[in-house]
Parts: structure tokens; C-alpha cells; sequence
């Protein structure tokens, strides 16, 4: 299995002219290329697909040369993040017409940058990122009709990535309309009905607040005060079904509290991999999700640390811990 390090903690929740400005690609390449734990190196990156790290717009030369850097640096690159959010390429997938069709507008425009990656070599296996793009409160105002639309609008992507060779993952947060919760997003990616082009990318962190029910009581599988015997059901059955839909992901710890910066919404906090707190077994929990991955195409894992301070990001023991925990995660497999 190889291992990946996301670039969009650079990213999100990152405001230019603040305490937490982003943090280049260039500089999160370094970051990553110069981890080492036990003779283990990152294989790769994943990225995303937006300013400044990427224009979405890039000429095929801007992307090659891209490309070559990152080569340069000993990795590959896997998974990408369509810009599917209003304000970027994208809108809501369950919003306006308009934004419906930005949202496959932003899908295409992804597809057509992985495709120049995979021409030049470097990328050579991953999925492309997605999710709603649209808050719950507003999906809450018609669940039925807007979970319709956002399949209506997976299915038009799903299209458009199938003719590229491409596969969509719907990432898991409580903060996206229609996926805040396990049973919603089961529903939205069933009433799709794509399976093998349209799935489920998992997050530890993420996932951990779908347990709890946190946007969504009545989906709840675990109480505060559970003991490790009903963690470890409700983790069963959740995996169970979510399972099969898995073509990506994300290994991440949560302390079982909720966080957001900038603009984005609050979702599942990203703990470091040795935060005390931590409510995860990181690598016990990783094989629920990971049984059978070859099968479902999986062919790396992908740390994702979104909204850690940017004075964590730049030491070097945060990713030698991020390192060491992923290594563990593969010997678990």
C-alpha cells in the first residue's frame, strides 16, 4: 500500500493576511519529501485542484511542469480535489441549475488535469474528490427532493469522469448536506447508483462524528460514556455499510470534537496522529475500512490533517508522527 500526504492542509481553512496564511505547494512537497521514519518515506502526494496551489485553468505546460516538480521531489501523486464549492469552479449539487452545472463543470475540469498527470507518468492510480457542496441546513429544507437532486448531479459528474477514466469519491463530512451523517450518505450514494464510478472516499476523523450522530441524532450508533465493546459494534456497522462504497482513503485522528477556520464550515476535527485525546485506533481502525481495498481499487492511503496551525505543519515531528502512524496502518493490513 502507498502512502500519501494531502497538500490541501495548506489550504483549507487558510486565509491570506492572517495568522494562517496558506502554505505553498512547493513548501508542503518539501515538508513531505523530507520525512523519513525507520527508512519509510512518503510514496506521494495528493492534491488540490485550486489557487494557489493549482488553477484549475492551468495550460498543459503549467500542469507538466507541475508535474515534473513534484517527480523531482520522489513522489507520485494520486487522489485530486475538484473545486466543486461556489466561489471556486463548482456550486451546490443540489443548489440551481447553474450551479449544478458548474458543479460537473468543476468535475471535467479536474478529469482533464488528471488526464495530462497520468499522460506524463506521475499520477498513476487515485480517485477525484467531491462532496455536496452545500450546508445541511439548507438541504434539511426538502431531504427527499434535495438528495434527488444531488444524485441527479453525481450521476451527470459520474458521466463525465467515466468518459475520462476516472472515478468520483464523495468524502464523508458532517458540515456537506445529504453526507452528514452514514445513513444520508449511504441514501445519497444508493439513490445515485454508480457504484465503481460514484463512491465513498472515508475518513478517520470524519467518520468518527457520524458515530456520534452529530448533525444527525436520529442516525446515531453510540452514546457519550459508550464502553470500547459498543465502539467497536457501531464501528462494525457502520463500515459494514459504507464499506463497499469505499474507493478512497483518509487516515486522520479526532478527539470527538468539532473544528473550523476560515471559511470553512465546522467538521471533525484533524488531531495530530499523537494527540493525546485522540478517541481512534488509528490502525485498528483503518483495517474495518481497508478489508479487501485491492479489490475496490484502492492503492494508497492518504493522511489528511485539514486546519492544523501552520506552526504545526512546519515542524517536522508532526510528520514523522503522521509517517509513523500510516506505517502502522499498512503493517495492520
Amino acid at each position: 500500500m502507498k502512502l500519501h500526504n494531502a497538500m490541501w492542509p495548506g489550504l483549507v481553512g487558510k486565509e491570506p493576511g492572517t495568522d494562517h496564511p496558506p502554505i505553498s505547494l512547493e513548501r508542503m512537497l518539501e515538508l513531505t519529501a523530507a520525512t523519513e521514519v525507520a527508512g519509510r518515506k512518503f510514496d506521494g502526494v495528493d492534491l488540490f485542484l485550486f489557487h494557489p496551489h493549482t488553477d484549475p485553468d492551468a495550460s498543459d505546460d503549467a500542469l507538466r511542469a507541475m508535474a515534473d516538480q513534484i517527480a523531482e521531489a520522489g513522489l507520485n501523486v494520486g487522489s485530486l480535489v475538484a473545486p466543486v464549492w461556489p466561489g471556486t469552479v463548482g456550486g451546490s449539487a443540489f443548489g440551481s441549475a447553474d450551479d449544478r452545472k458548474n458543479f460537473v463543470l468543476a468535475v471535467e475540469k479536474a478529469c482533464r488535469i488528471a488526464g495530462i498527470l497520468n499522460d506524463h507518468g506521475v499520477r498513476q492510480s487515485g480517485i477525484i474528490r467531491i462532496d455536496s457542496a452545500g450546508g445541511v441546513a439548507d438541504w434539511a429544507k426538502d431531504p427527499a427532493g434535495n438528495t434527488k437532486l444531488i444524485a441527479e448531479t453525481f450521476r451527470e459528474a459520474g458521466k463525465v469522469a467515466e468518459q475520462h477514466g476516472e472515478r468520483l469519491a464523495a468524502e464523508g463530512e458532517i458540515c456537506w448536506g445529504g453526507m452528514h451523517s452514514w445513513k444520508a450518505m449511504l441514501d445519497t450514494l444508493e439513490a445515485t447508483g454508480m457504484k465503481g464510478t460514484v463512491g465513498f472516499q472515508a475518513d478517520l476523523a470524519h467518520t468518527y462524528l457520524y458515530l456520534m450522530g452529530y448533525n444527525a441524532p436520529e442516525a446515531a450508533l453510540l452514546k457519550e460514556g459508550y464502553s470500547e465493546d459498543e465502539f467497536w459494534a457501531a464501528y462494525k456497522t457502520m463500515t459494514d455499510a459504507l464499506r463497499p462504497w469505499t474507493i478512497d482513503f483518509h487516515v486522520a485522528q479526532n478527539d470527538g470534537s468539532v473544528h473550523g477556520t476560515g471559511s470553512h464550515d465546522k467538521t471533525g476535527r484533524h488531531c495530530q496522529a499523537n494527540d493525546p485525546n485522540g478517541k481512534l485506533d488509528i490502525a485498528k481502525c483503518s483495517t474495518f475500512w481497508l478489508k479487501d481495498a485491492e479489490e475496490r481499487g484502492i492503492k494508497h492511503i492518504c493522511w489528511d490533517g485539514c486546519m492544523f496551525a501552520n506552526e504545526v505543519l512546519e515542524k517536522a515531528e508532526t510528520w514523522e508522527h503522521i509517517l509513523k502512524a500510516m506505517a502502522e496502518v499498512e503493517e495492520a493490513l
